[in-house]
């Protein structure tokens, strides 16, 4: 999940303006939009977070966080101002501490512990700024600085203020206010010139100078690319040059500051990896404090051609470098067999250089080099496991133990976790102790958890922080005069200025332009005055507090001093009025419900027939029932009943009922009955008689009794197998949260035999839909848990031929998903069916 974070310059300088007559904010503005439709188009950008921070101080700069959601963003985004200084340096600070909020809760940095690349948050920051003087309130500095003081708890423990997996990208606007007569330059886009560039190279990003907008759409579709997986390394080369190449290479590759790309598990989208990349320091378990660590590892590559060695069963990691002069330079070698090793100094114990860790290979067609990262010391380690396996077949004999104990006397103690790991997967669990030591002092752990802890304090204390405003500074505010007449219409003010000037000035002035704005106060000290009580002003402020108060009520002044009219208290600009969400959150916590049982109201902001979707159901006829209504009242209450009696209501379809007896509805309510087992005796008695008259009893009788034939429609299979009621369902006998359905006595009614054969047909056809639903849903869940699907079929209504076709269908579903064992058990159960209905048959038949 890669974070971007947009740092947009909001100086007062941003409002220059370009030939297109737009300010540079506004393009601002535009090439972060740009960019996220431009990202849109890879399936990867789902998992992005967006994040918004400007020119202003901690915390009302960051305008878009680790909460704020993609709406808000945009909001944020679209009100920004140019109204500050370049501030810079702080707004950078304030970026990458808000990014390394969380890590050390999260444990990534794994600090005294080696550095695992698949252990990553990958961060890009695009800075948008016009590249002009870095001013402050202190004056104009020369060159970039971030503060060295910062509330994030561990700073300390790194010496960059970034990390390894977080690249900078400054995007500096140089559009001319005049239309340009020369032709724009071809080619790439040339890094600026501005302070802002030096940071950028540090972190492993760049900087592009850009002068108009075809430049700027040529740069946010390289920073699209640019947002790989991956963090940086400082390879270095150390020892003898190699022998030189046939054609002569001119590129500085003996220094390469790049991108290692760590590519995520396609199954899982996480990166998995198995060996850290080696400290620079030998952890002293007695040392009480750890060495700040540099944010990019320190890399060196012997150019000695080497073996590579790869054990079947030892685990390895695998990382591409990013194209740079170096991997161009082992590229054009053509020695794709051969491999140069990788140490980071003072990682071993005894040497300066360290042992290596693994080696930078070019790939078998030369079109990239990975860097292959291997257990610490894998020249002595490999042979010894290789041994292992093929020799001593996982018996170890003492010589044996002895070279593998004086391996692990030379490798870093923070490697045991790993090597277990590995030998794990190998099938050697038991070759290192339990008790083995990791290597960091009891002093160091304990802070190391203290430093999460306040961590995760500080996480909460800026979540909270923003969004919020930044306090007013005190000032004058500027009132509108309401309906008086403005100082441009004054005659005498007019006479004043032609005197002066000699000609008759027309002035346009909008009194209502400058309404709520506030003048700074020069003397910090004065206050404005708003005393409601007298009691209120000091005894040294009376007098002049009098006399302001005498010219406020006779009215001597230009300027008379009025109040908003109630009418612009509540104006509200059309784009907010619709941020009901942020009323809400503003709003103070609301106090808990006397009644809990009450249902809550459902707030109906911009649509007064809102419905709760969650409490509705449907019935037959497709009316449907808000949730529990009567709930809270008495049943006799005769106040909820209008007209005397209970109020009749259609009852809901018994499949919509898990957990309920399905009773016909004119006949007398079934008996339930449990069965763990299909047994086809339920369908056979009721292959003929599913067929009920007006009167509510069955077209025959007398051989197959009534409970038979409601047992058909029964289902407690969720109170069987639960031991409760299904959710959403009110427990049977339950007081108060249970509803009453009562239904009223009808009077008997008789349909014409085709209304009643159509009628019945539908029910039919409605119930057995549903049932197919239910079964398909049960059919596609993973294992072989089939008694439901059973007690589902045993529902199955209609006749003999429709029974079969859709058992038949069942069984088709099931070849679907290759359900062998649930096919099996259906056509002996479809079977079983055919041979009751030929033993039925022949038994009518005497």
């Amino acid at each position: 999940m890669p974070v971007l974070l947009f740092l947009i310059d909001t100086s007062a300088s941003m409002n220059q303006r370009t030939h297109l007559g737009t300010t540079y904010l506004d393009v601002a503005k535009g090439a972060v939009e740009t960019f996220m439709k431009l990202r849109g188009r890879d399936p990867a950008s789902r998992g992005d977070r967006y994040m918004l921070v400007n020119y202003e101080d901690v915390p009302f700069g960051i305008k878009a966080g680790w909460k704020e959601s993609h709406a808000t963003f945009m909001t944020e985004l679209r009100n920004l101002q140019a109204t500050g200084l370049t501030t810079i340096g702080q707004s950078l600070r304030t970026a990458f501490d808000l990014l390394n909020l969380n890590r050390l809760v999260t444990g990534i940095d794994n600090y005294g512990q080696g550095r695992n690349p698949f252990f990553l948050e990958p961060a890009i920051i695009i800075a948008i700024t016009d590249g002009n003087k870095l001013t402050s309130g202190g004056g104009v500095q020369d060159e970039l600085h971030l503060p060295l003081t910062t509330p994030l708890p561990g700073s300390e423990l790194t010496k960059e203020p970034f990390r390894w997996d977080q690249r900078l990208f400054a995007l500096v606007l140089r559009i001319p206010g005049n239309t340009s007569v020369e032709p724009e330059p071809l080619g790439g886009v040339p890094p600026d010139d501005s302070p802002i560039t030096p940071m950028c190279e540090v972190t492993g990003g760049r900087s592009y100078s850009v002068f108009s907008q075809r430049m700027l759409n040529q740069c946010l579709e390289s920073l699209v690319q640019k947002i790989q997986s991956g963090v940086v390394i400082n390879f270095e080369k150390t020892g003898p040059d190699p022998p030189p190449l046939e054609e002569p290479f001119s590129l500085p590759w003996h220094c390469c500051h790049k991108l290692i790309y760590v590519r995520p598990n396609p199954k899982t989208g996480v990166p998995i990896g198995h060996w850290p990349i080696p400290e620079a320091f030998w952890p002293d378990q007695n040392s009480p404090t750890l060495p700040p660590r540099s944010a990019h590892p320190h890399v060196r590559f012997s150019c000695l051609d080497a073996e590579p060695m790869v054990i079947d069963k030892v685990p390895f990691d695998k990382y591409e470098l990013e194209p740079s002069p170096l991997t161009q330079y082992i590229l054009e070698r053509k020695s794709p067999h051969t491999c140069w090793q990788v140490f980071v100094c003072n990682s071993a114990k005894y040497s300066d250089l360290g042992q290596p860790f693994g080696y930078l290979k070019a790939s078998t067609a030369l079109n990239c080099v990975n860097l292959f990262v291997m257990p610490y010391n894998y020249p002595v380690l490999l042979p010894l496991l290789d041994d292992l396996i093929k020799v001593h077949k996982f018996k170890p004999t003492i010589k044996w133990r002895q070279s593998f104990e004086n391996y692990l006397k030379t490798m870093p103690p923070y490697y045991i976790g790993s090597l277990r790991k590995a030998l794990r997967i190998m099938g050697a669990p038991n070759l290192l102790a339990d008790n083995m030591e990791y290597g960091l002092s009891y002093s160091v752990v304990s802070y190391l958890k203290k430093l999460s802890q306040q961590s995760k304090i500080e996480y909460d204390r800026l979540i909270a922080l923003i969004g919020k405003k930044p306090p007013s500074e005190a000032g004058i505010k500027v009132r509108w005069r309401g309906g008086g007449i403005s100082l441009a219409q004054r005659r005498d003010f007019i006479q004043q200025l032609q005197s002066l000037t000699g000609d008759v000035p027309t002035l346009e002035l909008n009194p209502k332009e400058f309404q709520g704005f506030h003048l700074a106060l020069l003397n910090k000290g004065l206050k404005p005055q708003s005393f409601r009580n007298p009691y209120d002003i000091p005894r040294s402020h009376l007098l002049d507090q009098l006399s302001r108060m005498r010219r406020n009520l006779l009215n001597t002044s230009v300027c008379t001093l009025r109040g908003q009219d109630s009418d612009q208290f509540h104006s509200v600009p059309i784009a907010q009025m619709g941020n009901y969400q942020d009323f809400l959150k503003a709003a103070p916590q609301p106090l808990r419900d006397a009644d809990p049982e009450q249902p809550k109201r459902l707030h109906t902001f911009g649509n007064p027939f809102k419905l709760d979707k969650k409490g509705m159901m449907i019935d037959e006829a497709d009316e449907f029932v808000t949730g529990p209504q009567n709930k809270g009242k008495r049943p006799g209450d005769s106040s909820s009943m209008p007209g005397g009696g209970p109020k009749r209501r259609r009852c809901m379809s018994p499949l919509l009922r898990l957990g309920r007896a399905y009773t016909p509805p004119v006949s007398p309510p079934a008996s339930p009955r449990t069965s763990s087992a299909p047994d086809p005796d339920l369908i056979i008695n009721h292959l003929n008689q599913n067929h009920y008259g007006s009167d509510g009893s069955s077209d025959s009788d007398g051989e197959h009794p009534s409970s038979d034939l409601q047992e058909n429609h029964t289902d407690h299979r969720d109170e069987e197998e639960n031991g409760r009621p299904q959710a959403g369902e009110p427990p049977l006998g339950g007081d108060g949260g249970a509803e009453m359905v009562l239904m009223e006595e009808q009077p008997t009614r008789y349909l014409s035999p085709a209304a009643l054969k159509k009628h019945i047909h539908t029910e039919t056809t409605k119930v057995n839909n549903e049932l197919r639903a239910l079964i398909n849903k049960e059919i596609r869940k993973p294992g072989r848990h089939y008694e439901k699907i059973f007690l589902l079929l045993k529902q199955i209504q209609g006749t003999l031929d429709t029974r079969l076709i859709f058992l038949q269908n069942i069984i088709k579903e099931a070849a679907r998903f290759k359900k062998r064992v649930l096919i099996e058990q259906l056509e002996n159960f479809l079977e079983e069916i055919h041979n009751r209905s030929i033993s039925m048959n022949h038994v009518d038949t005497l």
